[in-house]
This record gives structure tokens, sequence and C-alpha cells, in this order.
């Protein structure tokens, strides 16, 4: 497995800008500064503007390497850090890694967690080095109240397949869900199908399975389950978690 980080022109891992030799760390906004009002109506204007662009068409044949992305957070959710890996789903394992740390420039609003985490996610993308025909993302697609989750978001910005791989429910209501493996329930919202609520493992808690861009529901569904072993979460999703995880205790302490 081939492990990339971000890092500076020395060789060091990167570190958000202004927390090295004492300089001043960027404060993130909040409701309470001048101008909040305008950057959540500007927010709302963009996501719309993506959901138009959104593609959805069977994804064929699946991807046989899928790229997985997770985000964590310093204990003073000053600095973000994000994993990005590429699993090979005939092999089995992850054969790539690479790393983002950057400054939290926003405080957490629901229904904006892209514009919170997606540039960091987006840097550990780029990083990657080998082929991937899709990405899934840990958190929303369609399955968001303007239908652009940050699965969906940076998929369409990305112009790459993406699938919105959810632990919880942001919005829609969903019936009884059989307990065995692959059992699907549809994830609605009024009159309208958002996602589906998709058991990975048997008796397991579910997760929430929406479209990002250029696949469809059928083709999202597939690929989750393609890419899940013997854990509830699939693995590229489940191996970014522990990549970051090992990310921000190396690098925390320095910050």
């Amino acid at each position: 497995m081939k492990i990339l980080s971000v890092k500076n022109a020395g060789g060091t891992p990167a570190l958000p800008a202004g927390r090295r030799g004492g300089g001043a760390r960027m404060t993130p906004r909040g409701k309470s500064d001048p101008g909040w009002a305008a950057l959540v109506q500007k927010w709302k204007a963009a996501q719309a503007r993506l959901r138009k662009r959104m593609i959805v068409a069977p994804l064929e044949p699946l991807s046989r390497f899928v790229a997985g992305v997770d985000c964590a957070f310093s204990s003073d959710k000053r600095t973000i850090f994000a994993a990005a890996v590429v699993y090979d789903r005939e092999a089995r394992k992850i054969i790539e890694v690479a790393h983002a740390v950057r400054p939290v420039e926003f405080p957490y609003i629901p229904t904006f967690l892209s514009f919170r985490e997606g540039p960091a996610v987006k840097q550990a993308i780029g990083a990657l080095k080998h082929e991937c025909g899709v990405i899934l993302f840990d958190g929303q697609g369609f399955a968001h109240p303007r239908r652009c989750g940050i699965a969906s978001h940076l998929a369409i910005e990305l112009d790459t397949p993406g699938v919105g791989v959810a632990k919880s429910r942001l919005t829609g209501t969903f019936g009884n869900l059989a307990l065995n493996t692959g059992a699907i329930a549809p994830l609605v919202d009024g009159d309208e199908q958002i996602g589906v609520v998709l058991r990975t493992q048997k008796g397991v808690r579910p997760v929430f399975v929406s479209i990002g861009h250029r696949l469809d529901l059928a083709s999202a569904v597939k690929l989750v389950l393609a890419c899940c072993t013997r854990y509830r979460i699939p693995e590229p999703t489940r191996q970014a978690d522990i990549e970051v995880a090992k990310l921000k205790r190396k690098l925390e302490f320095k910050l």
C-alpha cells in the first residue's frame, strides 16, 4: 500500500497556516459575525446551482478501485484532518492513502457540512495518484433538505461518481426494515424518494445511502454492498476513518 501525505516543501507534514512559529490562528466565523446571514444565503444558492448539475445514470460496470474519504477535528476544533484512500474491491485491500491538514474556516452548521469539510476532503482526494472510478463519502448526498449534501456537492465539483453513505439520518422517513444482509427500505421525503436505508450486515444498524453524482440509486446500493466485508461500514470509508484517526494522533500534539 502506498501512503502519500500532503507535505511542505521541506518534507514535513503540512500544518495549517499560522500555526507554526507562534502565528495567530484563524478564528472560525460564527452566527454573530456581520454578514453571516448573507453567507448562509450564498451557500444555499451554491447548493441549488450544484443540484442542477447532478447527473443520475447507472454506473456500469462497477468500479474496481473505489476511493473513500473521512475527516476529523483537533480537540480545539480549529484544525481539520482529512484522509482519502483507494480500495481495490477485487484484492479487498487499501492500496493508497493520502492526507490533508487545514485550518477550520467555519463552525459546524447543519446541512452545510460540505463548506466546512470540503476543502480538506478535496485536497486529500487531489493528492491520490492511483485511479479510482467512484468516491464513497461519509455523509449525505441527495438525502439532504436541499438535495445537495457533501457527497453531491463534492462529487459534482470533481465531476466524479460519488455516493453518500451516512451512519445516521439527516432527513426523510422510512418504514420497516428486514434484519437480513442487503435489506433495504426507501428513504422518502413527502412523495419523493431521496435514498435508501440499507442493512449491510445481518442484525446491525443500517446505513443511509443516497446518490452523489453520475450514478443511480441501484448502482449506489450495489456498490456499497460490494465494498462491505464483515463490518457495517463499507471498507473505503471505514479505512479512511482509521487513517484520519492515525493522522490526528500523529499531528495534533504538534499544533
